[in-house]
């Protein structure tokens, strides 16, 4: 993800104090989920941090700068136990790895979700982010690809039956991460998250 780091460095030594970009991605966070993506403006922003909206484009060329940089702090939610999985190969028991790796897609998905959702309403700026995660090769496939890794070296080493379908497995659990998201925050309650039924639904 391209951010706008020598306009960072200008405008620290230009004012002698920190960056507020981090300032500015936490209050754009609160109000996508508190008023949706259209209640994600650059006033509502900049009163909510507070700064000039200015300082808002020192930082960020536009709104989907800004939106890629709100997914991007939420990412380690997912990512770190996800890449957890490599070190785990052979290690503890597989349904353990897959129901930490489950719960770290859950957290992440409970932070973007409504933001995605209110992504597919505006055609221009979905479309460009389609591009950008195109371009940089990013998306759910990555996650899911992971998945199926993890599975598929498990198999080789006995623990996951070969019957197994590895790419399907991860496709079914990144989907599930998802729907109890997706349905939890579309019917503001749900069935408590049933990650071990989850991982044994997709790898047996």
């Amino acid at each position: 993800m391209v951010f706008v780091k020598e306009r960072e460095s200008q405008a620290v030594r230009r004012g002698g104090r920190a960056s507020r970009r981090g300032e500015i991605v936490a209050a754009a966070a609160g109000l996508l989920r508190e008023r949706g993506l259209q209640g994600v403006t650059t006033r509502a922003i900049a009163e909510a941090v507070p700064c000039s909206e200015g300082a808002i484009y020192v930082h960020f060329k536009d709104r989907l700068e800004l939106i890629l940089a709100v997914l991007e702090v939420h990412l380690p939610e997912m990512l770190v136990p996800l890449h957890g999985l490599r070190e785990r190969i052979g290690e503890g028991t597989v349904e353990e790895n897959l129901i930490a790796a489950v719960e770290g897609l859950v957290r992440f998905q409970q932070r973007v979700v409504g933001m995605l959702c209110s992504l597919v309403s505006e055609p221009e700026l979905r479309g460009r982010f389609r591009e950008r995660l195109g371009a940089e090769g990013r998306g759910p496939e990555r996650g899911i690809r992971t998945l199926a890794e993890y599975i598929a070296e498990e198999q080789a080493l006995g623990r996951v039956s070969g019957d197994v379908d590895a790419m399907q497995a991860a496709r079914g659990l990144m989907a599930g991460a998802f729907f109890h998201v997706f349905t939890e925050e579309l019917f503001g309650h749900g069935d408590a998250l049933d990650a071990k039924g989850m991982v044994r639904q997709a790898v047996g």
